[in-house]
């Protein structure tokens, strides 16, 4: 934060500033590393061995193959989500389980499992695409000017 937006503290907040920084607890950041790495990683090489059986033994390319694995994936992460088990591995594992498409499948499931009493339009639908809901727009935003930029390029090295 710039030091221009920092609120001025009085001396017994300043004071109590320190004391709370002396006693918090340090994060052990490589570790934290290591088990984000393990599990994101075993994540995607747990899709990539799906991909792979796709291919094999359903006879998709390499292209197709991507559609299905995704879907299997973000099945398996609504059900452990719905039955308590992904709460556990992302609690260990932090941003490991966030990055891959389970962790967006993850937050879904989560805020319709948590608003599951309001009912299922005003409690599920509306919560849940709460947090869906940035997320697509910004996708489909970026997409877009990815794709304006893309066009001009190839307009101007057809000049």
């Amino acid at each position: 934060m710039s030091s221009k937006k920092k609120k001025k503290l009085t001396p017994t907040q300043q004071q109590y500033q320190s004391f709370a920084q002396e006693r918090e607890p340090k994060r052990p950041a490589l570790i934290n590393c290591i088990k984000a790495f393990i599990v994101g990683g075993s994540i995607c090489a747990f899709g990539q061995g799906l991909q792979f059986m796709f291919i094999k033994y359903f006879n998709f390319t390499e292209t197709t193959a991507g559609n299905p694995t995704s879907a299997v994936l973000i099945m398996i992460s609504v059900l452990l989500t719905g039955l308590g088990v992904y709460d556990h591995i992302a609690q260990f594992a932090g941003a490991g389980t966030a990055i891959p498409v389970t962790g967006f499948a993850n937050s879904i499931a989560s805020a319709a499992i948590e608003h599951q009493s309001e009912g299922y339009v005003l409690g599920v639908g509306g919560n849940m695409f709460k947090i869906a809901g940035p997320v697509i727009t910004f996708g489909v935003f970026s997409a877009f000017v990815v794709s304006i930029i893309s066009v001009i390029i190839k307009w101007l090295g057809g000049m």
